[in-house]
């Protein structure tokens, strides 16, 4: 589902996405519509403009994501400024990607949000990891915080950083598989649902830091 006020815009990414194999289920020109057509059909993915009008993108992702946890919201906005990344991405937006990006980078954005990845234009994923790291909530106590190990820890900081299953397995030279399982294992200890909350819990405990090379 594409959601953009400027209707050229908006009709334009649709068809360029269905013309790449998408199915595109529904448009929409503001966040009231976007809300309501959202819950009719259910999309898979949806690509969230910010400046709506009256109510913003920002209102639109926090109540799809909310009502929708299956559907995930990719913001497509001509802004990159840290106050518009960060309120989406509070608000439950999977990534952010500027206008300015190509179509090849839109359609794998696109595909990996589908996956459940989490996806930024570059350099905004250490500016959003920067900002949780400094907002970040006083830590929980020790005994209290789930136990990872030191290869789940870092495949968890670079989930966060927003790369792929396979490009973890390439900087780690573990395997693809071993990379899944060690994922699946950390959900599981932290009682999360997909690679997006995964991010998330990433970001908001400041796990922005690069892992110590292997010994």
């Amino acid at each position: 589902m594409v959601v953009d006020d400027h209707p050229m815009w908006r009709e334009g990414v649709a068809r360029d996405l269905a013309e790449r194999g998408f199915e595109v289920v529904a448009t929409a020109g503001d966040a009231a519509s976007a809300m309501r057509i959202a819950k009719a059909v259910r999309p898979n993915v949806v690509l969230m403009d910010l400046n709506l009008g009256e109510l913003s993108g920002v209102d639109a992702t926090l109540m799809i994501t909310g009502e929708l946890p299956e559907t995930r919201v990719l913001v497509l906005s001509a802004s990159g400024e840290h106050d518009d990344v960060l309120q989406a991405v509070k608000a439950g937006a999977s990534g952010y990607l500027v206008k300015s990006a190509s179509a090849e980078e839109l359609v794998e954005a696109v595909n990996r949000t589908a996956a459940g990845d989490a996806v930024f234009t570059a350099g905004l994923a250490g500016l959003v990891l920067g900002e949780y790291r400094r907002m970040a909530a006083a830590p929980d106590d020790a005994e209290d915080k789930p136990q990872l190990t030191d290869r789940e820890t870092e495949v968890l900081r670079l989930v966060a950083k927003g790369l792929t299953a396979r490009q973890i397995a390439n900087r780690l030279v573990i395997s693809h598989r071993t990379v899944e399982n060690h994922v699946q294992s950390t959900l599981r200890k932290l009682q999360l649902h997909n690679r997006v909350e995964l991010a998330r819990y990433a970001i908001e405990h400041g796990l922005d830091s690069e892992p110590e090379a292997e010994r």
